[in-house]
């Protein structure tokens, strides 16, 4: 008897990803918890940091590369006078220098610098590969190459705390785009008051759209999933998880949105363009809508993916979801 792969269920689910697990880790337990046929998250978390971990599930699964290049949140501390070969607490102890006189006037201009577009060093600790090999692969060996140096934005960077002595530590919130390091903003920190540093902790408080305050941790989709299962059985209890779910548009909830009649939603699923009335009051030709298929009598309005807008007045299909009532919004 062939093995059952999952529900086909289409959605985002926000996940508070608690600390010392990985994202893949959090990932598979979501999808196990959920029982679902496919899911994806968007940008990993180090095993340190928790906070706001997008999963999509099924055909949400598409647009995860939206959430992927979204703008960050970040809240750190970082710890100063003390250098790691992981530039984390994860890491072991490099180098360590007194941090007595250095002050909160000094932190915030060695600040200054890092904020705006700035050129960005990655750590030899991170995912990114050169010639294949992940380069965290090659730190674990002891082997360090040189990184390109990459450009990203840090929109803002605040003083959340400031604590000056012998191990002075600050508490940042930091806002930036996506591929930006925490633990590079720790090394350019510490390098700028001559003492080092290395991120204690972090955690991600927003990501795009969405932020801490949305999520919900695996303990407890865990409790509630077993609550309802010894209550009512297994399809309640998947029921329930689902509840927690935003629809499969959610990732992309920013574009404008545009309905189609039934007959027109129908040659749009079929990959087709189709005529939209005043199409431009969406956006210029090029521009990424969100495709609806218009709430009728029979049947609820319905999510069919993403199309562009067409020099002749109407929207070419980019992205098309399968014909699934999961879709619905």
């Amino acid at each position: 008897m062939a093995r059952r792969k999952g529900r086909p269920v289409d959605g985002v689910l926000l996940l508070h990803k608690p600390a010392g697990m990985t994202s893949n880790h959090a990932l598979q337990r979501a999808k196990r918890l959920f029982f679902v046929e496919k899911a994806g998250h968007t940008g990993a978390l180090d095993p340190l940091a928790t906070g706001v971990l997008p999963l999509c599930f099924g055909e949400a699964t598409k647009f995860s590369q939206f959430l992927l290049d979204a703008d960050k949140g970040y809240r750190t501390c970082i710890r100063l006078g003390a250098t790691t070969d992981t530039c984390d607490a994860d890491g072991e102890i490099l180098e360590q220098k007194s941090t007595a006189g250095i002050t909160r006037t000094q932190v915030e201009a060695a600040l200054k610098p890092l904020i705006g577009d700035i050129l960005q060093v990655p750590p030899m600790y991170s995912a990114l590969k050169l010639n294949g090999q992940p380069l965290y692969k090659m730190a674990r060996q002891g082997v360090e190459v040189e990184r390109a140096p990459r450009p990203v934005t840090i929109h803002s960077i605040d003083i959340l705390a400031f604590r000056a002595g012998e191990e002075a530590e600050v508490e940042l919130d930091i806002r930036c785009t996506k591929g930006t390091y925490i633990r590079s903003i720790a090394v350019d920190l510490g390098e700028a008051l001559g003492c080092g540093g290395h991120v204690k902790t972090l955690h991600r408080s927003a990501a795009g759209l969405f932020n801490e305050d949305q999520c919900v941790t695996l303990e407890e989709l865990q409790a509630r999933f077993d609550e309802e299962q010894a209550a009512s059985g297994d399809e309640a209890a998947y029921a329930a998880l689902d509840s927690y779910l935003l629809s499969a548009d959610a990732p992309v909830a920013s574009l404008p949105a545009v309905d189609l009649p039934a007959n027109s939603a129908h040659y749009f699923r079929m990959g087709n363009p189709v005529m939209v009335s005043k199409v431009y009051r969406f956006g210029e030709q090029g521009a990424i809508v969100r495709v609806f298929c218009a709430e009728t009598e029979q049947s609820p309005r319905a999510f069919l993916g993403l199309g562009s807008i067409t020099d002749e007045g109407g929207v070419a299909p980019k992205r098309i979801l399968a014909n699934r009532s999961s879709n619905e919004t």
